[in-house]
């Protein structure tokens, strides 16, 4: 497991990216997978993204099974700048759980996550593009700065007010609050594929911290429909696993998105499947345009700076006098 992380780091360091907005024209959605974009929703941009899913849980060792029922709510607020997104995640489940001497059902809060997003680097802010009007395969082809990625931050902390029956020993009392960190990339690669990929250090206070990796990436197959695939690893004293996920979405318009996905984990204590479907709705009325200078205008407004510094400077006894007689005519 650790040699996936190592891997999923070192593809981090060497992602690409060619994207350069942080709002986009359509709404740009997390879902179906669990990994975070690089890139915020857009100042003052309110963005909600929920699903439901059924889940089957069995567990091969202890003899176990688990089936029901579950919510996931996210709320992505662009806020302070235009890289900044506070971001609150919930997960409720509702399930049975049956075992060979016992039987009862189980419902809570398995997660709840609270925090912020920032984008750290974002290598095409300030990049123009140069077309090559005779030729649309320079355009379209590979271009060496796709190897540069933008990369996003995550500091946020796990909620924990009540006794949690999902916790992975429930022999040991959770902190209430424990810190959550990531690591975010984001990559375009060609015009229709989109990597992403995070390093996340969870529960870092607690006995249940896990460093976990997920590389998700997603195929633009027109302009309504998209695919993805992802794979999840968690590396933990108490938990390690890997878990693959795939599925799709359909874009209804500009703020609105529906998606479907399945994921089923490596391990059979316990194995876990599951299947759902989410939707997604941004808000965006409130949006104010960030427009950013182009190269060549940036350099033009600091040769004037350096131009105006240079101009020489009336003595002020003189400048009194070119007044003083600019009045009296």
């Amino acid at each position: 497991m650790k040699n996936i992380l190592k891997l999923l780091l070192l593809t981090a360091l060497l992602s690409t990216e060619i994207i350069s907005a942080q709002y986009t024209d359509v709404i740009n959605s997390n879902r179906p997978g669990k990994s975070m974009m690089a890139f915020s929703v857009g100042k003052s941009v309110i963005q909600l993204e929920s699903g439901v899913f059924a889940i089957k849980e069995e567990h091969d060792l202890i003899g176990y099974d688990a089936n029901g029922f579950g919510v996931d709510f996210a709320l992505r607020w662009g806020v302070i700048k235009e890289e900044m997104e506070a971001v609150v995640e919930v997960q409720y489940q509702n399930d049975t759980y049956t075992s060979p001497i016992e039987e009862y059902k189980r419902s809570a809060l398995r997660t709840t996550v609270i925090g912020a997003k920032y984008l750290v680097y974002d290598p095409n802010k300030y990049y123009e593009q140069k077309v090559n009007i005779r030729s649309w395969k320079a355009n379209q082809g590979f271009k060496w700065r796709q190897l540069i990625p933008a990369v996003g931050v995550f500091a946020g902390a796990n909620l924990n007010f009540s006794d949690n029956p999902y916790n992975f020993n429930t022999n040991i009392i959770e902190p209430k609050v424990s810190p959550k960190v990531a690591l975010i990339t984001q990559n375009t690669l060609g015009t229709r594929w989109v990597l992403v990929i995070n390093i996340i250090y969870d529960k870092i206070t607690s006995d249940f911290k896990s460093l976990n990796g997920i590389i998700t990436l997603t195929h633009g197959i027109n302009e309504k429909w998209s695919v993805f695939g992802e794979a999840q690893a968690y590396d933990g004293d108490y938990y390690r696993d890997g878990v693959f996920r795939a599925g799709g979405a359909y874009l209804i318009n500009s703020t609105m998105q529906v998606d479907a996905s399945f994921s089923k984990n490596i391990k059979d204590t316990p194995s876990i499947m599951y299947g759902g479907v989410g939707f997604s709705w941004r808000f965006d009325k409130n949006y104010q345009e960030v427009r950013i200078k182009s190269p060549e205008d940036r350099k033009k407004d600091k040769a004037n700076k350096s131009a105006k510094k240079k101009e020489p400077k009336l003595n002020k006894n003189k400048e009194k006098k070119l007044k003083k007689s600019k009045d009296e005519e």
